[in-house]
C-alpha cells in the first residue's frame, strides 16, 4: 500500500474540466454551467487536478538507439514513418493547453486571496509550458494559443508561430509559476506531487539547455544560444539552492520504495495508485519490461564506463582511443555477463545479468517472448507492479534532481568550452558518489587519458538517465541522430550454452557472434527532414492551410 497519494487522486475532475477533440478545442456548453464553480480554493484545486490527470507517464520510448520494442522496429527510429492524418503528439498537447487556459482565465473569479488564485494559475501555466515544450521539440513552430477559443474565434485557424516566440512564452509561464508556486520545503506532505518553484526552475533549465545546444549544434542563425545556456545555468542553480538531495539508492529510486516527500530528488512525478487492490489510475510498466517493450541495446551498454573510469566506445559508438584495460573484445567475450562485468555500478541497476532472478525466474538470454536484444531491463522493474496486469502503481519520475545537475554541467561546458573541477564536483561527481563509482571526472583525468570532456559529460547524462526517455531528444539537439540512428542496433552475444532453447541459426549475428537486432540497412535518417516530425494532415486542412507542413515531408 502506498503511503502518499495526495492529489486526492484525480478526483472530481472528469466533471469539472472537459476533454478536447482536436488541435484547439472549446468548452462543451451542454455539459453544465460553471457559473457556480470557480468560487473557492477547493474549486481551484479540483480544477488544477485535471492537469495532473492529463500528464503523460512517458514510460516507453524506442525512438533512439538505446532500446527496441518486441513488437518490431519503431517507425521514427528507422526513418520509415509517413505523414499521419492525426497524432496524439499534437492533439494531446493542445488538450492539455486547453485545460490550462481554461483555469488561467476562470481562476480569477474565485473569492479567495490573490496569492491563492495565483498559486493555481501558476500550476496551469507550468503545465501549459510543459505541453508547449513537448510540441516545440518535435514540431518546431506551432500555433501559440494562450486563451480559450469559442466557435467563432478566428484563432481557430491560427498558423504556426515562430519557435522563438513559443519558447519565450514558455519562459514567461515558468517565471510566473516560479513566482507564485510554493517552495519544496513549504509544500505540505499531503500535497506531495503538486508542482513547486523547483519544478518551474528545473523545467526552465531543461528548456534552456535544449534550445541552447540545439541552436549551437544546428548552427541556427538569429538565435543567441548563449542566452539560453545562461538561462539553463541560472535556473539549475536556483533548484540547487532549494535543498534537494540525491536519493541514496539508485535502484530503489525507480520503485515504490523511493516514493513520497522524503525523497527530495523527485521534482515532478506522475502519481499513480493507490495500490493494485485499489487502482484509481495505473500503468503496466513492469509487465512491459518483461514483455520486451523497452529492451536495451548493446549500443546503450557501450556508453557505460568501466570500473577504472575509462570507456571502450565514444558517444558516437566508435571505439575510443584510450580503452579500459577491463574491456574484452566483443569477439572474445566468453559469456553473456562479460560485458556487464567491471562496469559503472549503474549497469547493475539497469540490466539483469544471466542467472539473476528477473521477471518469472532466473534470466536466460533469449529473443522470444521478451527482449529482442536478449538484454533484460531492470531499471524501474517492480515485483509488486508485475503482480496484476494493468494495475501497476509505482510513480513515474518526470523531472529529478540528478537531471538538474547534469543540465548544470553540460550548460557550463557548452557555454564556455570548459568546466572547472569545482563545478564537476557540484554535479557529475555527486552522481558517481551516489552509486559508489570511485573514479571521478576531472580535467586532469580527461587530459591524461586523451578523452573529450564533452563526450564524458554526454556519457554521464546518457547512463544516469538511461531508459527514462531522454536519449532521442538528446540526439536531436546534439545533431547526432544522422550518425547514430542509421547504425546497426546490437544485442547480446550468442553463446549457445547460455541461450538455452535458442537455435543460433534463427538469429542474425555479426562476425563476432553478436546479435544484430536491427541492421543498418533497414534504418534511415534524412537530416533535411527528420529532425522535425511531420505535421498531421488534419491540422493543415482544418486550419484552412494556415498551418503549413515541415520541410521535406510529403
Amino acid at each position: 500500500m502506498k503511503k502518499f497519494k495526495h492529489l486526492s487522486i484525480y478526483f472530481l475532475t472528469a466533471i469539472i474540466l472537459f476533454s478536447a477533440c482536436k488541435k484547439i478545442d472549446r468548452l462543451p456548453e451542454t455539459d453544465f454551467s460553471d457559473a457556480d464553480f470557480w468560487n473557492t480554493e477547493n474549486d481551484l484545486i479540483n480544477a488544477a487536478n485535471r492537469l495532473y490527470q492529463e500528464l503523460d507517464g512517458d514510460w516507453i520510448d524506442n525512438r533512439a538507439d538505446d532500446a527496441v520494442n518486441q513488437g518490431g522496429p519503431n517507425e521514427i527510429s528507422t526513418g520509415n514513418r509517413s505523414v499521419p492524418n492525426t497524432s496524439g503528439d499534437w492533439n494531446d498537447r493542445y488538450d492539455e493547453i486547453f485545460t490550462a487556459n481554461n483555469i488561467i482565465e476562470k481562476a480569477p473569479r474565485a473569492k479567495v486571496t490573490d496569492a491563492i488564485k495565483n498559486r493555481y494559475i501558476a500550476e496551469a501555466r507550468f503545465f501549459r509550458a510543459y505541453a508547449y515544450f513537448k510540441l516545440v521539440k518535435v514540431y518546431g513552430d506551432v500555433p501559440l494559443v494562450l486563451h480559450t477559443l469559442d466557435i467563432n474565434s478566428p484563432d481557430l485557424y491560427m498558423g504556426r508561430k515562430p519557435r522563438t516566440e513559443v519558447v519565450q512564452a514558455i519562459y514567461d509561464d515558468l517565471d510566473f509559476a516560479a513566482q507564485w508556486l510554493p517552495r519544496r520545503s513549504e509544500l505540505p506532505a499531503a500535497q506531495y506531487g503538486r508542482v513547486t518553484k523547483s519544478s518551474s526552475w528545473a523545467l526552465k533549465a531543461r528548456v534552456g539547455l535544449y534550445e541552447g545546444t540545439r541552436a549551437k549544434f544546428h548552427n541556427v542563425t538569429g538565435i543567441n544560444w548563449q542566452n539560453h545556456l545562461n538561462i539553463a545555468i541560472t535556473s539549475a542553480q536556483s533548484v540547487m539552492g532549494e535543498g534537494h538531495t540525491l536519493y541514496s539508492n539508485y535502484g530503489n529510486l525507480f520503485t515504490q520504495t523511493g516514493e513520497g516527500p522524503a525523497n527530495t530528488e523527485n521534482i515532478l512525478v506522475k502519481i499513480y495508485g493507490v495500490s493494485n487492490s485499489n487502482v484509481i489510475i495505473a500503468h503496466n510498466n513492469s509487465r512491459d519490461l518483461e514483455n520486451g517493450r523497452m529492451a536495451p541495446t548493446r549500443n546503450l551498454l557501450r556508453q557505460y564506463l568501466y570500473s577504472d573510469g575509462l570507456p571502450a566506445y565514444n558517444v558516437d559508438n566508435t571505439p575510443s582511443t584510450t580503452r579500459s584495460s577491463f574491456f574484452v573484445n566483443e569477439a572474445n567475450e566468453p559469456s553473456y555477463n562479460t560485458i556487464l562485468d567491471n562496469r559503472d555500478p549503474r549497469v547493475a541497476f539497469t540490466f539483469f545479468r544471466a542467472g539473476d532472478v528477473a521477471y518469472q525466474g532466473p534470466w536466460v538470454p533469449k529473443t522470444s517472448l521478451g527482449s529482442r536484444t536478449a538484454y533484460a531491463p531492470k531499471k524501474g522493474f517492480s515485483v509488486a507492479d508485475q503482480t496484476i496486469n494493468g494495475a501497476a502503481t509505482t510513480d513515474r519520475i518526470l523531472i529529478r534532481y540528478a537531471e538538474v545537475l547534469l543540465i548544470y554541467a553540460e550548460a557550463k561546458f557548452e557555454l564556455n568550452g570548459s568546466i572547472s573541477d569545482a563545478d564537476l564536483n557540484l554535479s557529475i561527481n555527486l552522481l558517481r558518489t551516489r552509486v559508489g563509482f570511485a573514479p571521478k571526472l576531472t580535467n586532469a583525468f580527461v587530459t591524461t587519458n586523451n578523452l573529450s570532456m564533452r563526450d564524458e559529460i554526454r556519457r554521464e547524462r546518457t547512463v544516469e538517465l538511461a531508459l527514462e526517455g531522454f536519449r532521442y531528444d538528446d540526439l536531436m539537439r546534439w545533431k547526432l541522430a544522422e550518425a547514430l540512428l542509421p547504425q546497426n542496433l546490437l544485442g547480446a552475444k550468442f553463446i549457445a550454452s547460455e541461450w538455452v532453447g535458442t537455435n543460433g541459426n534463427s538469429l542474425n549475428l555479426n562476425s563476432d557472434q553478436v546479435l544484430i537486432t536491427e541492421p543498418a540497412s533497414s534504418r534511415h535518417f534524412r537530416p533535411e527532414r527528420d529532425y522535425l516530425y511531420p505535421v498531421p494532415i488534419h491540422e493543415i486542412t482544418t486550419s484552412g492551410g494556415n498551418v503549413v507542413q515541415n520541410p521535406n515531408w510529403q
